[in-house]
């Protein structure tokens, strides 16, 4: 009896281990930005994935209605810029991208005047904010299994996490958004020790 408890205990442990490795590893690296999804920034330039240049990049999901995590999220992240300026790293090794989960109310002028309010006045400061038909949108968040959906009255419930990307385009590391779960210091190290 001794035998069969220390069996089902090892199974119940590589079981557990397994499920772990799953969800924390093999899924994360096969997360990545999909090659044939083709959006517009916020200033009507076409945007390929499959013509990136190799760069770290954090990538946000968020809309431009949201009544808080993604514009605390999104100004956060104009600290982590900050600091990256200051190594001279931003937009040289380091990218931003964007990408608004509402395509049908966050049209590609909204989305520039939401850009504009955190100091990006185009697109070729090293921070992209894209707009994507709702069928592209969907692939994209899919791919990183972002889930959001719209209850009917346009606030959107959505995974409430970033995506650092390694030069090839693959997933690193998972942040959390808003204030409290997005450490710019963190991100900020994770980033420099990543592009050294």
């Amino acid at each position: 009896m001794k035998k069969l408890y220390l069996s089902l205990t090892i199974l119940f442990i590589l079981c557990v281990g397994a499920g772990a490795f799953y969800f924390t590893v093999y899924r994360q690296a096969k997360m990545e930005l999909p090659s044939d999804v083709v959006m517009e920034t916020a200033w009507g330039d076409e945007y390929r994935f499959s013509d990136m240049k190799p760069k770290v990049r954090l990538l946000e999901f968020m809309y431009t209605n949201c009544p808080d995590v993604c514009p605390n999220t999104t100004f956060q992240m104009t600290k982590l810029r900050a600091k990256l300026e200051k190594e001279h790293v931003f937009g040289k090794n380091v990218e931003f991208i964007t990408i608004t989960i509402d395509p049908k109310r966050d049209t590609p002028e909204k989305l520039q005047a939401y850009a504009k309010s955190y100091g990006v006045t185009n697109g070729n400061e090293g921070w992209l904010f894209l707009w994507g038909n709702e069928a592209d949108t969907k692939k994209v968040a899919d791919a990183f299994d972002f889930q959001y959906r719209d209850p009917g009255n346009g606030m959107l419930v959505h995974t409430t996490l970033t995506y650092l990307l390694d030069e090839n385009g693959r997933v690193i590391e998972q942040f959390g958004m808003g204030k409290e779960r997005f450490n710019v210091q963190e991100v900020y190290e994770t980033i420099m020790d990543e592009i050294k």
